[in-house]
């Protein structure tokens, strides 16, 4: 009898200890692989013929941002906002890889926008924003207006 316990006993703890190193589906790391290689880079799609976007000015944009896909389309992968708001350029207000992709854009313009995580949320993520850590961004960015500086 003994000798049939040994083998149960023996199974139950290589299911304890399997158990116990199981995660079930949290991560403590990040979840997705590290950008951190991804590179700044913006694309004038469409130039404007408004006001310019400076330093300290008033800018109003329309955007949609996207996690950064090796393999999307204009290397966009999962969509994580859409939105319009006004800030003040070069105020810290806003993302300073979306900050430097405004600056210089004249109303009417759009532009595509690549941030690396250096410039976006870095090696913290952002939980609530769906962003994890080391994450590169995608932004298309429309100026809508500028507002000169007061």
């Amino acid at each position: 009898m003994t000798a049939l316990l040994w083998p149960r006993r023996l199974a139950l703890l290589l299911l304890f200890v399997g158990v116990a190193g199981c995660d079930f589906g949290k991560t403590s790391g990040p979840t997705a692989p590290d950008q951190s290689n991804v590179a700044y880079s913006q694309t004038d799609l469409t130039i404007g013929t408004g006001a310019e976007a400076t330093a300290g000015s008033n800018a109003t944009v329309q955007y949609g941002a996207w996690l950064y896909s090796d393999t999307g389309l204009d290397h966009k992968g999962t969509q994580i906002d859409a939105n319009q708001f006004s800030f003040v350029v070069g105020a810290g207000q806003v993302l300073k890889g979306f900050d430097q992709g405004v600056l210089g854009m004249k109303v009417g313009g759009q532009r595509r926008v690549i941030v690396p995580p250096a410039l976006a949320y870095g090696s913290n993520g952002n939980a609530q924003g769906g962003i994890p850590p080391n994450a590169a961004l995608v932004f298309d960015i429309a100026l809508s207006a500028v507002t000169p500086p007061q």
